[in-house]
């Protein structure tokens, strides 16, 4: 089959023009680069409320959206043990103290009985000067001076021996009020082990547990945190931690806000990663936070790590590898800046003239 010459030309014209790559220009524009994360809103300051002993739930002093200040009972865990523990450390305690320093102490009974080895050693003293001297002037029987001097010797005995006593009892007395004064301290702590209060001023989000249920230590039992301050915690991917800095601008979305965007700023970046979803974990907090906040809320947000109002920028499909592009003369290599999601900064290698192709996938 013969063509004609105008049918010819029409095909290799389309042929050509098929064949063209698509070209444009480099742009100049703004452009920022930011890291994505997840975003979650806590309260500040959250934690959850564990129990140091074990026993049953009695009462909850609180509910759920509560405003609590720093001391205020939160829940009260029954268990008769420590509570008999504490009254009987009381009653030592109480006998301790009247032992060491009551009227009917045993110390003052000490101390009379002193007194009157006293009186007696002196009684004893003068008599047997009394017989010595006259026993040094040859008055007086042998028998009259060795009796005086045995009772005097023996009122010096009987008066050291008390006063020995006397320490040694007050030392004991003194050991056993400290030991009281601290059983009862220790079982004091271990009574207020079984109310739990608030650490901080703030609201309560949440309680785990009914009253009758069991209470240990490996569950927690309530959940609690700032009531006016909320943060957001993002999670960031590894291999952007090492490009953020406190103080960053973060642009936030929450889910329950729909589309709108919150500022807020780079505050706090936590250093160990989590291995299961090989993630660092940032927080941040509002410049101006909305009225309504619940903890959970989720969202997005971009960290901004550089900005800059006017650059030099092509398409991110429009570059070859990581620093090159492809002309109408080749391929040529290129300094790349700032990046984001669709376009790349471009600091040497082309201009605003040079026409860029479009690489074949």
């Amino acid at each position: 089959m013969k063509y004609s010459p105008f049918y010819l030309s029409l095909l290799l014209l389309l042929v050509c023009c098929n064949t063209k790559k698509e070209k444009i220009y480099p742009e100049t524009m703004p452009l920022t680069e930011s890291v994505y994360a997840s975003a979650t809103v806590q309260p500040d300051s959250l934690y959850q409320v564990y129990s140091v002993v074990t026993g049953i739930l009695d009462e909850v002093w609180v509910e759920e959206g509560d405003v609590v200040a720093k001391g205020d009972r939160i829940l009260q865990i029954t268990n008769t043990s420590p509570e008999l523990s504490m009254k009987n450390a009381e009653l030592a305690l109480t006998l301790a103290k009247e032992n060491y320093t009551g009227s009917a102490a045993i110390l003052k009974g000490l101390e009379d009985e002193i007194q009157s080895a006293e009186l007696t050693l002196k009684n004893d003293s003068i008599n047997f000067f009394r017989q010595k001297n006259l026993w040094n002037q040859n008055i007086g029987s042998k028998v009259e001076f060795d009796n005086r001097k045995l009772a005097y010797e023996l009122s010096q005995n009987k008066l050291n021996l008390l006063k020995r006593n006397y320490l040694r009892t007050k030392n004991e007395l003194q050991t056993q009020l400290k030991q009281a004064e601290n059983n009862y301290k220790t079982s004091m702590t271990l009574n207020k082990d079984f109310t739990l209060t608030s650490k901080i001023n703030g609201k309560v989000y949440a309680i785990y547990k009914d009253p009758g249920e069991i209470i240990n230590s490996m569950e927690p039992v309530a959940a609690i945190g700032r009531s006016d301050t909320f943060v957001i915690e993002l999670l960031v991917d590894e291999v952007d931690i090492v490009k953020l800095k406190i103080g960053q601008k973060v642009l936030v979305t929450l889910d329950a806000y729909n589309s709108q965007v919150f500022e807020a700023k780079l505050n706090k970046i936590y250093p160990r990663k989590d291995e299961r979803s090989q993630t660092f974990k940032v927080e941040a907090l509002f410049n101006d936070a909305p009225s309504t906040l619940y903890p959970g809320l989720s969202g997005e947000g971009n960290i901004i790590i550089a900005q800059k109002e006017e650059t030099l920028t092509i398409p991110k499909e429009y570059l070859i590898g990581e620093s090159s592009v492809l002309t109408e003369d080749g391929e040529i290599p290129v300094t790349i800046g700032l990046q984001n999601l669709d376009r790349v900064e471009v600091l040497e290698g082309i201009d605003k003239n040079t026409a860029l192709l479009k690489p074949e996938e």
